[in-house]
């Protein structure tokens, strides 16, 4: 691994352990970011970098999953489509779409990551 990767997951790290003690301290962010010595907007900054971050691995993970190979198309009659209604879920900002057949343990991992950020 580089040494530019090594450093953006750090500091990832570190900014996903600052948002969560934000929110764990119940203070506004404005609050929190006087107390802590904090920009403003390097914290919105990070909390949208860190949003974006877990939406996309989310969709990776929901790509690599998959059951029809890349370059393939499921069809699926209008009867199975109705049949498998969906949830909508939304966490901080990050919308996510599961159903009947969407593994329990990836949604609980994922709610995870969302509520952390």
């Amino acid at each position: 691994m580089d040494t530019r990767k090594v450093a953006t997951e750090y500091r990832l790290s570190k900014w996903a352990q600052v948002i969560q003690a934000q929110k764990e301290s119940g203070k506004t962010v404005k609050d929190f970011c006087l107390d802590a010595g904090i920009k403003r907007n390097a914290f919105f900054y990070w909390q949208r970098k860190l949003r974006k971050l877990a939406c996309t691995e989310f969709a990776k993970t929901e790509e690599t999953n998959s059951i029809v190979p890349k370059g393939w198309m499921l069809l699926a009659s209008k009867q199975e489509q109705q049949a498998k209604d969906t949830l909508a879920i939304e966490i901080n900002g990050c919308h996510i779409r599961v159903n009947i057949d969407t593994d329990p343990e990836l949604i609980k991992k994922v709610c995870r990551v969302l509520r952390s950020l």
